[in-house]
């Protein structure tokens, strides 16, 4: 719980002005940890600091704002969630693809949504929302050209167009609220893409 946070942060052994990768990871960890269980909102610079050890001033250096560096934690936890699979069967992958992608996003879509709203004011949360989801749009492209090969989709399937239709429905339900976004439409979903057998 974040309410009634006041103590000052407790700084771990200065390094120097070297940035110690150690210690960029123990930011990432802890502000995705506080992500999977407060809102968007209530996670500030000075709560990441505390709960990772560290001065305001250190996460400064690494990131130009709480959207950066947030943006870069939800980013890499949602890589080890979704890790690169190749079963040899498409329909699967791609619904674990989704499914795990899904549920990724609902656990951050107070992250997303607060990342959404301050990329259209700050061109550093732009920018940093751009490259999280260039990373992410080449995952599922890479994934949907393996199947592709494997003629598990349809031959004149267009790429991009399907990788902004299955993370566009994902971008609308969170941002709209007004349908789930769970395991069940991961699976519809990976098989309205499928080529008939």
């Amino acid at each position: 719980m974040l309410g009634g946070v006041t103590a000052e942060p407790q700084p771990r052994p200065h390094t120097g002005r070297r940035r110690n990768p150690a210690v960029r990871q123990a930011i990432l960890d802890r502000a995705a940890d506080l992500l999977a269980d407060n809102d968007y909102s209530a996670v500030s610079i000075d709560v990441i600091a505390q709960a990772a050890g560290v001065s305001k001033h250190t996460i400064y250096r690494w990131w130009p704002s709480k959207g950066a560096v947030l943006l870069e934690a939800m980013a890499e936890r949602a890589r080890q969630l979704t890790p690169g699979l190749d079963t040899g069967v498409f329909a699967d992958d791609l619904e674990t693809f989704l499914a795990a992608t899904f549920r990724t996003a609902v656990k951050v879509s107070g992250l997303l949504r607060g990342i959404m709203a301050e990329a259209q004011r700050d061109p550093v949360a732009a920018e940093g929302l751009r490259q999280f989801t260039a990373g992410r749009r080449d995952e599922l492209r890479a994934l949907l050209a393996r199947g592709l090969r494997q003629g598990d989709l349809p031959a004149d399937s267009d790429l991009d167009l399907l990788v902004d239709q299955l993370f566009g429905m994902m971008w609308y339900r969170l941002l709209i609220g007004h349908a789930p976004l769970d395991d069940a439409v991961a699976a519809r979903l990976a098989r309205s893409v499928i080529a008939p057998r």
